[in-house]
């Protein structure tokens, strides 16, 4: 089964507070979803978009 991570655990595993959370959530740039007016991450949604986001870091840093 897909494991599914509240915000407090993506908080903690993304070492971010909420509230950068929320703001990255409301700008619509993590993937997400709601259930039951509660937000939800799919860990492996979230590992993809984290490799994602390192992959566009160094390609900007060896072009800058």
């Amino acid at each position: 089964m897909e494991e599914l991570l509240t915000l407090e655990e993506l908080a903690k595993y993304l070492k971010i507070s909420k509230h950068t959370l929320y703001k990255m959530l409301e700008k619509g740039e993590i993937p997400a979803f709601k259930i039951a007016n509660q937000w939800r991450f799919k860990k492996s949604d979230i590992d993809k978009w984290i490799e994602q986001q390192r992959k566009t870091t160094l390609k900007e840093q060896n072009n800058g």
